[in-house]
C-alpha cells in the first residue's frame, strides 16, 4: 500500500457484502437490528416483488436485546409471524 493511501485512509480490505436475506414464503427478510443505548432494538426489512414492483416493509418492535445477533434472530421470527398473519397485506 502506498504512503498516500495510508495517510488518507485508503484501504486494501474488500467492502463487506450485504447480508443474505432469509427467504420465507416468497418474501425476503433482512434482519436489521437498530443500535439503541447499550443494546439493540428488533428491526427487519421485508421485501417481495409484486406485479413487477419491489414492495418493502420496515418492521420495528419495542423488544430490545443486549446482542445484535439475538436481535437479528428474533427479528426473523417476528417477520415470519407477520408474514403468516398478514401475507401481502403487510405492504398496505
Amino acid at each position: 500500500m502506498s504512503l498516500l493511501k495510508k495517510l488518507f485512509g485508503g484501504s486494501s480490505a474488500a467492502t463487506p457484502k450485504a447480508p443474505e436475506p432469509e427467504m420465507y414464503n416468497g418474501f425476503a427478510i433482512f434482519p436489521d437490528p437498530l443500535a439503541e443505548g447499550k443494546g439493540y432494538r428488533l428491526g427487519a426489512r421485508i421485501e417481495k416483488e409484486i406485479g413487477g414492483e419491489l414492495k418493502i416493509h420496515k418492521l420495528i418492535r419495542a423488544d430490545t436485546f443486549s446482542a445484535s445477533d439475538a436481535a437479528a434472530e428474533a427479528a426473523i421470527q417476528k417477520a415470519k409471524l407477520a408474514i403468516d398473519q398478514m401475507g401481502d397485506r403487510i405492504f398496505g
